[in-house]
């Protein structure tokens, strides 16, 4: 079992920057993927980004060269530095993490870009 907390939502203009924390606990040393998922309004959940265990990264299209993942193993945190917010990037932002075949959610933490 992962459990994942989140932080660093909220509201800013568009151009502006955030930074998402999650952070992990439990049966970490398992973990491979650990990433984020965001959730707009009357769509479909999608992938923003994920970084392997080995550091393999991938990214949404819209999403590249304005946002930047990283990862902490050391003490099991991942981060979401977004910059240059677009009114199209608000959405409830999910951290998720794989154990083996099994993905765990954080609880989820809005970010709203006001233009």
């Amino acid at each position: 079992q992962v459990q994942l907390v989140e932080s660093g939502g909220g509201l800013v203009q568009a151009g502006g920057s955030l930074r998402l924390s999650c952070a992990a606990s439990g049966s970490t040393i398992s973990i491979n993927y650990m990433g984020w998922h965001r959730q707009a309004p009357g769509k479909q959940r999608e992938l923003v980004a994920r970084v392997s265990n080995a550091g393999s990264i991938n990214y949404l299209d819209s999403v590249k060269g304005r946002f930047t993942i990283s990862r902490d193993n050391l003490n099991n945190i991942v981060y979401l530095q977004m910059n240059s917010l677009k009114s199209e990037d608000t959405a409830v932002y999910y951290c998720y993490a794989t154990l083996y075949s099994t993905a765990f959610w954080g609880q989820g933490t809005q970010v709203t870009v006001s233009s």
